[in-house]
């Protein structure tokens, strides 16, 4: 059988959403820088991609008309390229390179680019609303239309994990995060873009707009104690979750190029990593956020693996609590786990973050010398992804 290997990767740094540097900059913008370094770094003729598949949990507006034909325009790529946007909410990202994978298993072609894309900024608060709820769902499945944060509060009750141990994760993350930046972990996922963002003077109100260059992630707060973090006021009166342990809104984009193993071999090309497989499961939509303890145990009966063959593990935080519950209803060790920190610091633009934890995954994993590494995320709806790569 053919191998599907991932031989580059690249992506934004990821900025604030609303205050930050990408507050005004378009998908394609975004998108369209990720991929076109991708594919440099690949050492490929951007015309022999075959297709450009891009993740977004909300494509509309800014990030609508088929973003992906667009990123793949605004890369340089040629008119022959084409392009297609796929959304599982917050798995998209992981995905698409599934996605890439099994076509090039298939046979279908060679070489593809893969990864995501999210405006938060731009389009999570211009959203088209009209009929947005089922009548049906409404009556019979209502949780189908919780916001995540609902679901969170709803995991932390169903499962008594209370406040303190989430903020201590947290805090964690912050720490792991900021340690791992400091260190240069992720300098090799990151390609700074030039940007003009919108201002507002606090004093005045007054918008202006100014040039930046933004290189680093937005989200990273070195300073950050569980101390601090236990005195903020949570999202909802009574609540349990806060914003020092939740994920950040981010805006961003990432990308990989997914070869066929025997053409990247003859080229000389050195992958990142080998795509090994790939598993989805539905579970109750009013505690999604524990989705990945029924697509990882698929995914390890499928490929023959256990627990403990899995050298580095990257569960995406998008809350706390569900990150808490996952490790320890599955077992996963807390050294392998999110070592260099998640979402809760460096930001969760929801498309984006799964070829963001591909890319990561492999590069740390190549670091520390581990054979294999599992990417796994809870989606919004009820469900859970889990995709299983081996570092080259």
């Amino acid at each position: 059988m053919t191998d599907a290997v991932i031989v580059s990767t690249a992506r934004t740094p990821l900025a604030k959403s609303w205050r930050g540097a990408f507050n005004m900059t378009h998908g394609a913008t975004l998108g369209g820088h990720a991929v076109q370094h991708a594919v440099a770094r690949a050492g490929i003729d951007p015309a022999e991609v075959e297709d450009v598949l891009m993740g977004c949990a909300n494509p509309e507006g800014a990030t609508g008309h088929n973003i992906a034909r667009q990123i793949a325009l605004r890369a340089g790529l040629p008119i022959t390229v084409s392009g297609a946007t796929v959304n599982r909410f917050c798995s998209s990202g992981l995905q698409t390179i599934a996605m890439a994978a099994q076509r090039v298993i298939a046979g279908e072609a060679d070489i593809f680019v893969a990864g995501g894309v999210e405006s938060i900024s731009c389009v999570q608060n211009e959203m088209n609303k009209h009929m947005v709820h089922d009548g049906w769902l409404v009556q019979n499945k209502p949780e189908i239309y919780w916001n995540m944060l609902q679901t969170a509060e709803m995991v932390s009750k169903r499962y008594g994990i209370g406040r303190e141990p989430q903020d201590q994760y947290g805090a964690r993350s912050q720490q792991r995060a900021a340690a791992a930046a400091a260190a240069g972990f992720t300098k090799d996922e990151i390609v700074p873009i030039r940007v003009t963002m919108k201002t507002v003077d606090k004093a005045t109100g007054q918008e202006s707009t100014k040039e930046v260059v933004c290189d680093r992630d937005e989200g990273i707060r070195a300073d950050t104690t569980y101390e601090g973090v236990s005195q903020i006021k949570p999202a909802v009166e009574g609540g349990v979750i806060a914003a020092g342990n939740a994920s950040q809104f981010s805006d961003g984009a990432s990308a990989a190029v997914v070869m066929n193993a025997k053409l990247a071999e003859k080229r000389g090309l050195k992958p990142l990593g080998i795509y090994r497989g790939f598993a989805v499961a539905g579970c109750e939509p009013d505690e999604m956020g524990i989705g990945p303890v029924f697509a990882i145990p698929k995914l390890l009966a499928r490929t023959g693996l256990s627990i403990d063959d899995i050298g580095l593990w990257e569960l995406n935080e998008a809350f706390a609590v569900q990150v808490i519950y996952c490790r320890d209803k599955l077992g996963i060790p807390d050294d392998r786990l999110n070592v260099n920190g998640g979402s809760i610091a460096v930001g969760h633009p929801y498309g984006v973050t799964g070829a963001r934890l591909v890319g990561h995954a492999l590069i740390e994993g190549k670091r520390r010398g581990v054979k294999y590494v599992v990417v796994t995320m809870c989606i919004g709806g009820g469900m859970g992804a889990a995709g299983l790569f081996e570092v080259a």
